[in-house]
């Protein structure tokens, strides 16, 4: 079975995308591992696929590379967000998850802005293994601990650190992604405080591992960085790709603008 896709990214985080709208697709595991691998297949931090809605305007799902389905994925959101708002022609959509209902609007200077809905903040909501303070999680790992969790629609473990460069992220990060803490497992964020309005993220992304940004990610930095009193409400987020503003508006409601790129389409063939 051949299958059109797109290859879009946010900041280089990247994406495949299918349109399952005109037509249902199974894809199996093996299948989404194989479309992710970067030298047999096509690559990608997550595979989107849209689908139909009977309360929005689309449905979106997301998988990891690593076959995995997550529940949220802010740069996603916000590349297929364009594409359906260049669809409609419209400057407001609403997208459904399986995490819950979000809204996308295309700004004035041609970003795509995303509301990515208020965080959760509750043990269970994360989840953690077991009843704490969300906002101080004895997680130890080389030259970290003390993480401020939270979930964005999917599972956020931010470490404050004084120095990204000193830290060794691909060996300390799949140990916390998979603490026992976490029994859904977590990304990561390791993150460094510039200044009241700018953070230094660095995310190792549960089931996709180092990602070059990850907006979900850049949501719960800023989040559970004002949970600590380190920054105000509107911040730049500085990740290895790029930067991303991310807002927190007094409902609580967490919004993510940035750019969004097509690297190009092609054809998959699924019988392959």
């Amino acid at each position: 079975m051949q299958v059109p896709f797109l290859k879009m990214h946010g900041l280089g985080n990247d994406f495949v995308v299918l349109d399952a709208r005109p037509k249902p697709l199974t894809l199996p595991a093996e299948t989404i591992r194989w479309v992710g691998d970067r030298h047999r297949g096509v690559g990608f931090d997550q595979l989107i696929t849209l689908e139909p809605a009977s309360d929005a305007d689309v449905f979106f799902r997301f998988h990891n590379s690593d076959g995995s389905e997550a529940g949220a994925c802010g740069n996603g959101t916000r590349c297929v967000a364009s594409l359906v708002l260049a669809e409609t022609g419209r400057q407001n959509i609403s997208i459904r998850t399986i995490a819950g209902l979000l809204g996308a609007e295309r700004l004035a200077d041609g970003t795509v802005r995303v509301d990515m809905g208020p965080p959760r903040l509750g043990w269970r909501d994360v989840p953690l293994a077991r009843e704490m303070d969300t906002l101080h999680v004895p997680m130890q790992a080389e030259g970290v601990g003390d993480a401020a969790c939270c979930s964005m629609g999917n599972p956020h473990a931010n470490f404050f650190v004084p120095d990204l460069a000193a830290l060794d992220i691909p060996r300390i990060g799949p140990l916390l992604e998979h603490h026992p803490l976490l029994p859904d497992r977590a990304n990561i964020g390791f993150v460094q405080v510039l200044a009241q309005d700018h953070l230094n993220l660095i995310v190792w992304e549960r089931g996709a591992g180092f990602t070059l940004a990850c907006g979900s990610g850049a949501c719960a930095a800023l989040v559970n960085a004002r949970r600590r009193g380190l920054v105000q409400a509107r911040c730049t987020v500085t990740l290895p790709g790029g930067d991303l503003v991310i807002e927190q508006r007094e409902d609580g409601h967490v919004l993510m603008s940035g750019p969004v790129a097509t690297s190009f389409r092609g054809v998959l063939d699924l019988a392959s």
